[in-house]
């Protein structure tokens, strides 16, 4: 199977096969079939191993079976699908009758979506008026928002990354991480780094997707200095240009949660929400039960950790 055939299925960009590079790269096995691209992860200190479908098409009957062959021939007790695809009762029952469960998200089961065929003035009055100010009051603090790929571009992009990571308390993919991701994506032409300046300085930066139609905001950060000049309501704007100026037409805001104020802050800019199938986990092995409550005491600890304040992010 050739690059240019795999790519030419893949409706998303992390099932591109540049993305499934970038995992090898990383230290992940990786299995690709014709219908996607399977990541697989060994569980410490045991022979087993977990696989992962994200962002893959539809489940069929043909893709169950295939699955369960690679899970039995490489010791998987599960395999993750998040499918990139609507929700919908035909392929819920398929998932369970062949044996999946509802499992732990990687991401949200929603998202918003902004409709980029839409002129740029019909854009700006559907927005709040609150974003629209703000939007505004960052031009008119002369932050600027240019594309900018460069070595320079990107070390700064990991330092405020780092910060935002720290102020904020998240766990966040390391350097080596983004790094491998940059080497592999950008000379695809699926990444692309926005940077936001204000006086001369790099103060918000964001790393976009671009696939088929669609533009992805999978990254940011930003520092908390100039937080005032409201640089990331001009960014999200100058991204929404960004793809209309390459001729998209969709832009994927990559994830919503009730509540949280990125969230907040990307409803501003009135976007449509979608529901994705969710998360399910195809149960391959009879260890799946004692490996979810393991994990459920593992996350338990790590927002304990977090809360006391005595996590230290190894970014």
């Amino acid at each position: 199977m050739t690059k240019e055939t795999f790519n030419k299925t893949a409706s998303h960009p992390l099932q591109s096969w540049e993305w499934g590079e970038f995992r090898k790269s990383w230290g992940n096995q990786l299995v690709r079939f014709s219908f996607g691209q399977v990541t697989l992860h060994r569980i410490p200190f045991t022979p087993f191993k977990v696989g992962a479908l994200i962002k893959g098409p539809a489940p069929t009957k043909t893709m169950i079976d295939e699955l369960k062959k690679l899970a039995k021939k490489e010791k998987v007790i599960f395999v993750k699908l998040e499918p990139n695809v609507l929700k919908n009762g035909k392929a819920i029952k398929l998932l369970k009758d062949s044996g999946a469960v509802p499992g732990r998200r990687l991401f949200t089961p929603t998202t918003f979506l902004i409709d980029l065929a839409k002129s740029e003035d019909e854009l700006l009055a559907s927005f709040h008026s609150k974003t629209r100010y703000n939007i505004r009051l960052a031009q008119k603090q002369g932050v600027t928002v240019t594309e900018d790929n460069s070595d320079s571009a990107f070390e700064k992009y990991l330092s405020l990354t780092e910060e935002t990571a720290k102020r904020q308390g998240f766990y966040a993919h390391s350097k080596k991480y983004h790094r491998l991701m940059w080497e592999q994506l950008k000379p695809a032409g699926i990444a692309h780094l926005l940077v936001a300046k204000y006086k001369g300085e790099t103060i918000t930066a964001w790393i976009l997707f671009t696939w088929r139609d669609f533009l992805y905001y999978p990254y940011g950060a930003s520092t908390n200095k100039y937080k005032n000049v409201m640089s990331n309501n001009l960014m999200m704007w100058e991204a929404i240009r960004f793809g209309k100026n390459m001729g998209l037409t969709t832009f994927d805001l990559w994830g919503r949660e009730e509540g949280k104020g990125f969230t907040r802050f990307k409803e501003g800019y009135n976007p449509k929400v979608i529901e994705f199938l969710g998360t399910w986990d195809l149960v391959t092995g009879p260890f799946y039960w004692p490996y979810r409550i393991a994990e459920s005491v593992r996350w338990i600890f790590l927002r304990t950790v977090a809360k006391l304040g005595l996590f230290k992010n190894k970014f």
